[in-house]
């Protein structure tokens, strides 16, 4: 039975999370700086805990908003900070006086940092084929003129200059990205002869990093790779010898116990129907807390080191799940994403079930739930 007061919780591995960067800087070196990604709640592991664990191993952090870098400040965090997302004309003054980096991608929020009376250091991105943030080709020679206005210089702000990857992920298609590489390194030649010289240079997300050092230039941002998951199965099948360990377990709690016959239903809208005697567990989580209604029927859980899977409709709070084969108790401990003695129920997994994406399965979970470091 579960000694813990809380009805669910996520423990986050210190050893593994460790493991895992110990992985990435053999493959880059100690040249190559290390960003450890850490938007959007840590892909779900935790804004707060990530940091503390990693801050000693890594060069910096990635974050995809202001507050999340302000957060991190605010808990004391000292090394570098990168916003990859928008950062808003009003915010330039707060990212100054917390010291941390923002991403300029378009000529509105180029041009509002030049009227602005405090620049934040900042890291330009180029669009080389992603088509989401960033700067052509043909418009970095305005963006340098921009850049060298005769009222202000904001070249000792500009620290860095970046691109991503579309889908470095494919390890058996690298066409794509080695031609977004080159016209990423076209443009910083650009760049350095007008002049920008020591800007840091990136462009690696896990999958760059993993498949081919040409793509480490300066630094690489890792992100999923860190929490112990794989871009894509290519890479896990590939590079399984490189051994992630994912650091996520995700529990619950068995909250009560109910005898069904045959023929009864379970759930909203009487999806499903039992086919014999059942014994059913009621968990306390549901879709609110990020375990996807798409999993209603066909996800599974592990209750002392066996699968009980989902039966009916994943609801808002609560799921229910057949333990007619298990012996277990109320109080007993239900793991939702882990592993259970010789069972392993991993994010990857779910995902597929459910046709999604384990970025999502992980990302998702709600950030009120409290998380540990075990």
């Amino acid at each position: 039975m579960s000694k813990r007061d809380s009805r669910t919780w996520i423990e986050i591995s210190e050893s593994a999370a460790r493991h895992n960067v110990s992985k990435i800087k053999s493959i880059i070196g100690p040249k190559v700086k290390l960003w450890a990604v850490v938007k959007s709640n840590a892909y779900g592991h935790g804004l707060f805990l990530m940091p503390s664990i990693l801050e000693t191993s890594v060069y910096g952090f990635c974050v995809d908003s202001l507050i999340e870098g302000v957060k991190l400040r605010d808990m004391g965090i000292k090394a570098p900070i990168l916003v990859l997302g928008l950062t808003l004309p009003n915010s330039f003054s707060l990212a100054k006086e917390k010291d941390i980096i923002i991403t300029v991608s378009n000529f509105d929020v180029l041009n509002a940092l030049i009227k602005s009376k405090s620049i934040p250091d900042f890291h330009l991105k180029i669009d080389t084929g992603m088509h989401r943030q960033g700067f052509y080709a043909d418009e970095i020679e305005r963006v340098i003129k921009n850049l060298q206005p005769t009222t202000y210089n904001l070249q000792p702000n500009l620290k860095g200059v970046y691109t991503h990857f579309a889908s470095a992920k494919d390890i058996n298609y690298p066409t794509y990205t080695d031609r977004q590489l080159s016209e990423f390194l076209s443009a910083v030649q650009t760049f350095q002869e007008a002049g920008f010289n020591n800007l840091m240079l990136h462009a690696a997300a896990t999958g760059g990093t993993l498949i081919n050092k040409k793509y480490h230039l300066d630094a690489v941002r890792v992100g999923i790779g860190l929490y112990g998951l794989w871009p894509s199965k290519e890479l896990e099948v590939q590079m399984s010898e490189i051994g992630f360990r994912p650091i996520l377990t995700w529990k619950t709690v068995v909250g009560e116990i109910k005898k069904l016959k045959k023929g009864d239903y379970v759930g909203y809208d009487l999806v499903e129907r039992v086919l014999r005697n059942s014994k059913i567990a009621v968990l306390p989580i549901g879709y609110w807390h990020g375990f996807p209604r798409a999993l209603s029927g066909i996800g599974e859980v592990l209750i002392r080191g066996r699968r009980a899977r989902v039966l009916g409709r994943v609801s808002m709070d609560m799921i229910a799940v057949d333990v007619t084969d298990i012996v277990c108790k109320f109080g007993d401990v239900a793991t939702l994403i882990g592993g259970d003695g010789k069972e392993f129920v991993g994010a990857t997994e779910l995902a597929s079930k459910m046709n999604a994406s384990h970025y999502e399965m992980v990302t998702r979970i709600n950030p009120l739930i409290e998380r540990i470091i075990v």
